[in-house]
């Protein structure tokens, strides 16, 4: 099963990138480009603060603009949000040494994802190999083997024997990534807007931001717009919305605020858990051994918890080759393909996890025989149909049964955590300013996840482009970590066209060149010693 990408630990922020005055820095070091260039600007119209013939990301100690000020020089690259999907761009953009001035906006305080769902021990549900460079580029500092070795962990973690790191792991990964582009980086910066500047056609975009701390609103200029926000807490109907209540959490959150409503590790609080998806069954399986003494029910709409198919044949659908298929496909039948293939990533559980679960009630069956005596319950066939609070503050789910319609209202619980997923469609809203330029009633992406216009509306050198929402035309591994290195550099190759690809094409070759010159000296200083080995 592929893992969930993304979150709100995707990607929002703002001002221009500081670095001493040198522009945007790789780990406070080195440039972020380190590009093999004059600082000349190349023919798709990229201009750069220069730092000793280099072009960087930032514009040093430029301040940013006031709100509303167009004057400044536009960013190459504004990416909104700095999640997975935008940190495997930024990977690309260094690793292919593009030259850009790029600057990634961010709603959290600093980078994380999935931090809500970061359980003891739970793992990956994808082969490190899918991390953020290899795939593109095995050699890039950017893997997580290069991770594990500046780590000084790289030998200990193949003696585990396994491709599925920790989660908790894995987030540091990322973390560690992400630290080599903080001077690119603006946190906690929540973008409300994505406006066409000027007549037709747009050769630039303004992007307004919301300071989350002090509440101020600034607006920055680019070129080319990424939106990857990732996605937003599905809530059902039934529930509250906007605020959902101190009592009722979305799995998105459960790490930081459980602890917080239910402070009592030896309490016998009462739990619902809403959701048969693996967050779900996660969070049913944490809460036995977070609150030992907590009754907990899980409410599934299913019949019972499905295993996800992970099997070989079946995860090729994540195969990064496998989106060209999918997008060419006929809309009928990439719906129904996408329909077909759900299994794999939606409302499943990894078999492991049933197994386990299951065991859990066994046991409880071995003990008591009455399963409304139990602990720890799945209520199956059900989906919740209201919602009540007494005075106490307890909370009543009335449930539906999903085969014969009847209705029936539980006793109260202490707490409701739901696993129900996300929706992603932020971008409609960031990008509604610019609707009455878009070919249809809302977002249509080519093959590059280019935003199309109307013809004439935009100009060669500008676009919009969207990451994380495009499950419909580009297929299930859309959301998910397993094609982000590659798609990066796709991204980078849309947006900056072949110039970037063209210095590693010639590293390469100088690379290849250079290693050979090394073989033959090594091989010429073997057979003047007499040795026949051969480098």
């Amino acid at each position: 099963m592929a893992d969930i990408m993304n979150g709100y630990g995707s990607e929002h922020h703002m001002n221009g990138a500081h670095g001493n005055g040198n522009g945007c820095h790789s780990n406070g070091n080195t440039s972020f480009t380190d590009s093999i260039s004059n600082g000349h600007s190349t023919s798709n119209g990229i201009n750069g603060a220069h730092r000793n013939g280099y072009l960087t990301y930032s514009d040093g100690k430029t301040s940013s603009p006031k709100m509303g000020s167009h004057n400044q020089e536009p960013y190459d690259l504004i990416c909104i949000g700095f999640g997975p999907a935008s940190l495997a761009i930024a990977i690309a953009l260094h690793d292919q040494k593009t030259q850009a001035r790029a600057l990634f906006l961010e709603r959290q305080p600093e980078f994380a994802w999935h931090s809500g769902m970061i359980l003891p021990g739970s793992r990956m549900q994808i082969s490190f190999i899918k991390d953020l460079a290899t795939l593109r580029n095995p050699r890039s500092k950017f893997t997580f083997l290069n991770y594990l070795r500046e780590k000084n962990r790289l030998v200990a973690f193949t003696n585990l024997g396994t491709f599925l790191p920790l989660r908790e792991e894995y987030n540091d990964y990322m973390a560690w990534c992400a630290s080599h582009f903080e001077d690119c980086v603006k946190y906690s910066q929540d973008v409300v807007s994505v406006a066409p500047i000027g007549e037709k056609p747009i050769q630039n975009w303004a992007v307004t931001s919301r300071d989350i701390k002090s509440g101020q609103e600034k607006r920055l200029a680019a070129r080319h717009v990424v939106v990857a926000v990732g996605g937003k807490p599905n809530i059902p109907k039934a529930f509250p919305q906007n605020p959902l209540g101190p009592r009722i959490i979305h799995s998105s959150g459960y790490s930081s605020a459980v602890p917080k409503l239910l402070n009592d590790k030896n309490k016998a609080y009462k739990i619902a858990i809403v959701g048969g998806g693996q967050s779900a069954a996660e969070i049913f399986n944490d809460m036995h051994s977070r609150y030992p003494n907590s009754k907990t029910s899980l409410i599934i709409k299913g019949s019972a918890l499905r295993p996800s198919d992970d099997s070989p044949f079946v995860n090729e659908i994540f195969d990064p080759s496998r989106v060209d298929s999918v997008y060419s496909m006929p809309a009928e039948v990439r719906k129904e393909s996408i329909v077909q293939d759900r299994a794999t990533n939606y409302g499943v559980v990894r078999l492991e996890l049933i197994e386990h679960l299951y065991e859990t009630l066994y046991h409880q069956r071995l003990q008591n025989p009455s399963e409304a005596e139990w602990q720890h319950r799945i209520i199956p066939l059900r989906e919740v149909a209201g919602v009540e609070e007494n005075k106490l503050g307890e909370i009543y789910l009335q449930l539906k049964n999903t085969r014969t319609g009847m209705v029936e209202t539980t006793a109260g619980f202490d707490a409701i955590i739901i696993a129900t997923g996300y929706v992603r469609n932020v971008h409609e809203t960031l990008l509604k300013p610019a609707r009455g330029l878009l070919e249809g009633k809302s977002c249509q992406v080519s093959r590059d996840y280019r935003v199309q216009f109307k013809e004439g509306a935009i100009a060669k050198n500008s676009g919009v482009w969207l990451q994380g929402c495009c499950e419909n035309t580009h297929g299930l591994s859309d959301t998910l970590l397993s094609v982000l290195a590659v798609r990066g550099g796709e991204m980078v190759k849309s947006i900056f066209g072949e110039e970037s690809h063209a210095v590693n094409v010639i590293e390469n070759s100088v690379r290849k060149y250079t290693d050979a010159i090394v073989k033959d000296i090594v091989n010429g200083l073997r057979a003047k010693d007499g040795s026949n080995g051969q480098a």
